[in-house]
């Protein structure tokens, strides 16, 4: 069973409330999923991988994100404005981007940095890699949680009453708050965890980070604190997976599948010309 963004929002709400009790309660019913890496991993939810870190390691964001931004703040001006402009991007080649960023199951989000890679990242391809992404999911797009809960944002389509990109996704979004974005947070640790793999491709992989959760932004579903706050969240979360044995396991490994799939000539079947024309909107 694949995630659509709606219920992905929806699972990590519910497991906000109780990530440790969630996950507990649900070990007993979870499935191990047989990967082409050999690996048996659980699911805690259909389509979503246990991750790396204990319950007792998941991170308190709201431990070190400040508050959203007042209504009558200046950084709150500076949101407001730069979600009016992103507005004028509708329809456009950075819109339908956005609207396919915004997709994080797999296996449709494991091809997000195929071209900053520079080699197709799938489960047949880089079966390491595409695990490290799937779990790495879990464990970074939980870290928002506790700040999201505490601060409940609105986004900026509640206040504007304007469009989303994914409108199939409005009513999940409208129950889950909008500081820190955990697109961003999930984007943003991608692509700090792939350079660390890739160094030489360090430029492109950042550059793609930025703009995955940019795309929020263009969806019109974050203001551009909350991209701030995300990336922030992010690097913590890859921070304290860093600590963790398994996933070093791991790490090793995905390197190993990029040695190979380069060796092997691997080229990936991503538009990268349409990808870049579509990123330069926003320069």
């Amino acid at each position: 069973m694949t995630i659509t963004h709606s219920t992905f929002a929806a699972i990590l709400l519910i497991m906000s409330l109780g990530p440790v009790s969630t996950m507990a309660a649900n070990e007993a019913e979870a499935v191990p999923e047989a990967t082409a890496a050999g690996e048996q991993v659980k699911e805690i939810m259909p389509g979503l991988l246990q991750g790396y870190l204990s319950k007792e390691d998941q991170l308190d964001s709201k431990a070190f994100v400040l508050p959203a931004p007042p209504a009558d703040s200046a950084r709150q001006a500076m949101d407001t404005a730069w979600s009016r402009k992103m507005l004028e991007l509708r329809d456009s080649a950075r819109w339908n981007l956005a609207i396919s960023d915004a997709d994080l199951a797999f296996p449709a989000a494991a091809d997000v940095f195929s071209c900053a890679l520079g080699i197709p990242v799938s489960e047949k391809d880089t079966p390491a890699l595409y695990m490290l992404l799937r779990r790495t999911l879990t464990d970074i797009g939980l870290a928002p949680y506790s700040a999201k809960n505490a601060y409940q944002r609105e986004r900026p389509f509640m206040v504007s009453g304007t469009p989303v990109c994914t409108p199939q996704d409005e009513e999940a979004l409208r129950k889950d708050g909008s500081y820190p974005s955990g697109h961003t947070a999930i984007g943003w640790g991608w692509a700090l965890l792939l350079t660390e793999l890739a160094p030489d491709r360090a430029e492109e992989l950042l550059a793609r980070g930025r703009a995955f959760g940019e795309s929020r932004n263009v969806c019109n579903v974050h203001w551009y604190s909350d991209i701030v706050a995300g990336r922030l969240v992010g690097a913590a979360a890859v921070a304290k997976l860093h600590a963790n044995e398994e996933f070093l396991t791991a790490m090793d490994a995905a390197r190993a599948d990029i040695d190979r799939a380069r060796q092997e000539d691997l080229s990936t079947k991503q538009d990268c010309a349409a990808e870049t024309a579509a990123l330069a909107t926003m320069r």
